[in-house]
């Protein structure tokens, strides 16, 4: 199931020295480590962690990653990692993110959903996605709705807007 137009959950970073490179710019690997910090966050502030969906004997490893980088972060800049899902099916799940350049009012709000509209004002820093397949602990392709059905409706329903 395609997904359009719903919130993104926003997690405000302040870029830390240790993650840019010898030219005072954000490390391109850090990009793809804030989109998992992105994703975690989304599932937390959707009710679940991480740790519990696993003790549950689900998986969801990275099958693709993209990232597109349109203009770097640098130390000390306030960065928005943006995050909310693509592509939703019962044993596939693909994540949209952004990540966009903030400021200081964005770490005191902390985390939450915003509207795109309200993101278009931060600088598109990095865009891209990950997709992920639903597995249980032998690595072996499972249904989510028949494995936890009560995460695999919170998830349909949040991405329902309902």
């Amino acid at each position: 199931m395609k997904m359009n137009e719903q919130q993104w959950h926003v997690h405000p970073l302040r870029v830390r020295y240790e993650e840019t490179d010898q030219m005072s710019v954000v490390f391109h690997g850090n990009y793809l480590t804030w989109f998992e910090i992105g994703r975690t966050e989304w599932i937390r502030h959707a009710g679940y962690a991480y740790r519990d969906i696993e003790a549950a004997g689900l998986l969801l490893p990275v099958i693709d990653v993209d990232c597109k980088y349109v203009k770097p972060a640098r130390y000390d800049d306030v960065v928005l990692v943006c995050t909310r899902i693509a592509d939703y099916s019962p044993v596939r799940l693909a994540f949209e993110s952004q990540i966009r350049l903030g400021d200081a009012s964005y770490l005191a709000a902390g985390s939450g959903l915003r509207n795109a509209e309200a993101l278009e004002a931060c600088e598109l820093l990095a865009a891209g996605g990950t997709r992920h397949m639903w597995v249980n602990s032998s690595f072996k392709p499972t249904r989510l709705d028949r494995t936890m059905p009560q995460l695999y409706t919170m998830l349909l329903q949040l991405v329902q807007g309902k």
